[in-house]
C-alpha cells in the first residue's frame, strides 16, 4: 500500500472514531477530552494497534490546536481587561507557583533524583494547560462567568512565568554559565514585552489590516498572523500559547467577532487532534512503573490547585459556588508538563521522569474535567446555596 494511501486511511479512521466518541461524550454529558486521550493511547506507542504513518500530521495538528485554542480565548477579552486582571493577580500567581511547584520538587528529592530534576518536576506540577482549561470552560459554557477572568489570569501568569522558567531550566540541564543563562532569560522577557506592547498600543491598527466583510481573507490573515507570532515566540523559548493569546487580544471590534466565527470550526478540529496526539505519543506500558508516585502527586497538586483557585476567587469577592468553580477548573494539566519533561529527559538527568510525568498528566487531565463538572451537580448547588445567600446578603 502506498504511504499516502496509508496516511489517509489512518487519519480518516481516527477522525471518524473521534466523531463517534464526541457524540458519546455529549450523550452522557461529559467532556470528550478523556475519550480522545484514551483513543490516542490505544493507537499510540505500546498500544493496541500503533499507527506510525499519520504521526507527523497529528504532531503538527496538535501544535496548531493549542495555538488556535489560545488565540480564540484572547479574542474574548480586550487588552484593557487583561491588564486590569493582571494588576489584581500578582499575589494569586505567587500563591499558585509556591503551592503547585513545591510538591513536585519535594517528590523528586525524596526519590533521590537531585536538584536539577527537582526543578524540572516542579515545573511539571506548576503549570496547568491553558489549552485544556480553555476548551473545558468553553464546553461547560462558563466563559462569561464572573470567576472565569480570575482563572484565566492565573493561567496567563503561569504561561508568562514560563518565559523565565524555561531558559533557566535549559541552562541548568546543559550546565551553562550564569551569564549565558541570564542572557537567555533577558531575550525571552524582551520578546514577551514587545509583543504585549504592540498588542496594547497598536491593537486598533492591527485590526484595520483585516476586513470583517470578507471571510476567506480574514481567516487566512488572522490564522497566518497568529502562527507567525507563535512561531517567533517559540524560537526564543517563549510559550506559543502566550504569543497566540496576545494576538487574540490585539484584535478588537467586528474584526474580532468575525475572526472568532470563521476560526471556531478550525479550533474545534485541531483541539481534538491535540488531545489524540497526546495519547498517541505516550507508551502505555511505561505508565505502570511510576503509577503510584504519579497518583500521589496528582492528589496533592490537584488539592493545592483547588485551594489556589478558591482563594483567588475569594480575593475577587466572588461567591462560594464561583470559588469552587475556579478551583476545580484549575486542576487539569497538559502539554506544557510534557514539554518540560521532554527537555529534562533529553538531557539524560533521570530516566524515571518521563513515565512519571506522563502518568501524572494523564491522571490530572482525565480527572480534572470530571472534577470541574461537580459545581453543576444538584447536590453541590444545594450544599452551597445557603452560604451564597449569606454572602450576597
Amino acid at each position: 500500500m502506498q504511504e499516502t494511501t496509508l496516511i489517509l486511511i489512518e487519519i480518516g479512521a481516527l477522525l471518524l472514531a473521534m466523531s463517534l466518541l464526541g457524540r458519546l461524550a455529549i450523550r452522557i454529558g461529559i467532556s470528550p477530552i478523556p475519550f480522545y486521550l484514551v483513543l490516542g493511547l490505544l493507537f499510540g506507542e505500546g498500544g493496541f494497534l500503533p499507527l506510525d504513518a499519520s504521526e507527523a500530521f497529528f504532531q503538527v495538528g496538535a501544535e496548531i490546536g493549542v495555538i488556535l485554542l489560545l488565540a480564540l480565548l484572547g479574542l474574548e477579552y480586550t487588552a484593557s481587561e487583561l491588564l486590569t486582571t493582571l494588576r489584581r493577580s500578582p499575589a494569586n500567581g505567587a500563591i499558585d507557583g509556591v503551592m503547585s511547584a513545591v510538591p513536585g520538587a519535594v517528590l523528586a528529592l525524596v526519590l533521590g533524583w537531585g536538584p536539577v530534576a527537582a526543578v524540572a518536576l516542579a515545573g511539571i506540577t506548576w503549570v496547568s494547560s491553558s489549552g485544556v482549561v480553555a476548551k473545558m470552560l468553553r464546553d461547560l459554557g462558563r466563559l462569561g462567568n464572573r470567576e472565569t477572568p480570575t482563572v484565566l489570569a492565573i493561567l496567563v501568569m503561569e504561561d508568562l512565568a514560563m518565559a523565565f522558567y524555561l531558559p533557566v531550566l535549559a541552562a541548568l540541564l546543559v550546565g551553562v554559565s550564569i551569564l549565558e543563562g541570564a542572557v537567555a532569560v533577558a531575550i525571552s522577557v524582551g520578546v514577551v514585552s514587545i509583543i504585549l506592547f504592540i498588542a496594547l498600543r497598536y491593537g486598533s491598527f492591527i485590526s484595520r489590516i483585516f476586513s470583517p466583510e470578507h471571510p476567506e481573507p480574514l481567516l487566512l490573515g488572522v490564522l497566518g498572523l497568529t502562527m507567525l507570532v507563535a512561531g517567533v515566540a517559540q524560537q526564543v523559548n517563549v510559550s506559543t500559547a502566550v504569543g497566540a493569546f496576545l494576538v487574540g487580544i490585539a484584535l478588537s471590534g467586528r474584526v474580532a467577532q468575525q475572526a472568532s466565527q470563521v476560526l471556531t470550526p478550525l479550533r474545534d478540529l485541531f483541539a481534538a487532534v491535540f488531545f489524540v496526539f497526546f495519547g498517541l505519543a505516550t507508551d502505555a506500558a511505561e505508565l505502570v512503573v511510576m503509577l503510584g508516585p504519579a497518583v500521589a502527586l496528582s492528589v496533592v497538586t490537584m488539592g493545592t490547585k483547588i485551594a489556589t483557585g478558591y482563594v483567588a476567587a475569594r480575593r475577587a469577592r466572588i461567591g462560594v459556588p464561583g470559588r469552587w468553580r475556579a478551583g476545580l477548573a484549575l486542576t487539569p494539566r497538559g502539554e506544557f508538563s510534557i514539554v518540560i519533561a521532554g527537555l529534562a529527559v533529553g538531557s539524560g538527568i533521570e530516566p524515571g521522569l518521563a513515565p512519571l510525568a506522563t502518568g501524572y498528566v494523564l491522571i490530572t487531565v482525565i480527572v480534572g474535567p470530571l472534577l470541574a463538572r461537580i459545581p453543576d451537580s444538584g447536590w453541590f448547588k444545594a450544599a452551597t446555596r445557603p452560604r451564597r445567600a449569606a454572602i450576597d446578603g
